[in-house]
């Protein structure tokens, strides 16, 4: 069977999913679940994404992502395999922890409530799942980013946007007042569910887009556009490496390097190690690529130089 089209583009929100594999845990304790907010954190910091809302179960996971740029399919395929080989590594075992390809619906972000309702379909998840007392408040669950709307913006993750979300609840500011008309409204709306259930959520999880009709003719249109187009892949790969050769030309010019360096100086000298951990930083660029466009042979030299660096300075 073909695998579905991942629509990609400038602006788009998506509501992803993604299961253990044979229905296992991908959280064990709270060290992993943890462990993956820091990862989904990289990985905003990678690509841009902004997170509207996400939800943590014992064998899944939900995100609501907008992408400024098109790069869903490259971040998330960091995100997953580098939480797997994290996973692995603490436990000492090998193999794949998420089972076959992520689920992503494309999501209306125009403000005439789709986001609201997919956000809330998240944020309750742990209703639905039983995980919360009856008299326990929704962010009694700290493995949502709901907790985080009612917390003083200083407080929140960088990549956790809330103006969005809290627009299309018709909060105009995220202030203590806000913040309490926000909870009280998603109370109604938990006891909303715990009555009877939602027809949204069983469109939410059959569909692939979620918004209006002329909504859906917009992604046809685009799907159209890119259909039996066989570049799509090594476009964005394209695009992410044009962006990685940037950055490369950047900081080789702020240290007043002609590209020529690269392969007459040492595999690990400190220039090339600050401009690896750089490109981990801002890309999703293997260490594999990272080694041979900086001249540093094996990937392990390029990692053991990066991680040398760190331990001697501030970088």
């Amino acid at each position: 069977m073909p695998r579905k089209l991942r629509l990609e583009y400038e602006g788009a929100i998506y509501h992803v999913m993604s299961r253990g594999n044979r229905q296992e845990d991908i959280f064990l304790n709270d060290s992993d679940r943890l462990r993956l907010l820091e990862t989904l954190g990289e990985a905003c910091a990678k690509t841009g994404w902004q997170v509207h809302a996400y939800c943590l179960m014992r064998d899944h996971f939900h995100f609501v992502l907008e992408t400024p740029r098109a790069n869903l399919a490259t971040g998330m395929h960091w995100l997953l395999g580098t939480y797997t080989v994290r996973f692995n590594r603490r436990r000492q075992v090998f193999g794949h922890l998420f089972s076959g390809r992520y689920k992503s619906i494309v999501v209306d972000g125009s403000g005439n409530g789709y986001l609201k309702t997919v956000c809330d379909y998240v944020h309750l998840n742990p209703v639905r799942a039983g995980l919360l007392e009856p008299g326990q408040p929704l962010q009694a669950y700290q493995w949502s980013s709901y907790p985080g709307y009612l917390q003083p913006p200083e407080e929140r993750p960088a990549w956790l946007r809330v103006d969005r979300l809290l627009g299309e609840w018709g909060v105009q500011r995220d202030n203590d007042s806000g913040q309490r008309r926000f909870a009280q409204g998603m109370e109604e709306r938990r006891s909303q569910e715990q009555a009877k259930e939602n027809g949204d959520w069983a469109r939410l999880r059959r569909g692939w887009f979620w918004g209006p009709k002329a909504f859906r003719e917009e992604l046809l249109e685009k799907i159209q556009k890119n259909k039996g187009s066989e570049r799509n892949g090594e476009e964005l790969r394209e695009s992410d490496e044009q962006r990685a050769r940037r950055l490369i030309q950047r900081m080789l010019a702020e240290a007043g390097w002609e590209a020529s360096a690269l392969g007459a100086t040492a595999k690990g000298d400190p220039v090339k190690a600050g401009i690896a951990a750089r490109l981990r930083e801002k890309t999703t660029m293997p260490w594999g690529w990272i080694a041979k466009e900086l001249g540093m042979g094996h990937w392990r030299t390029a990692a053991n130089a990066v991680r040398v660096l760190k331990s001697t300075t501030s970088f």
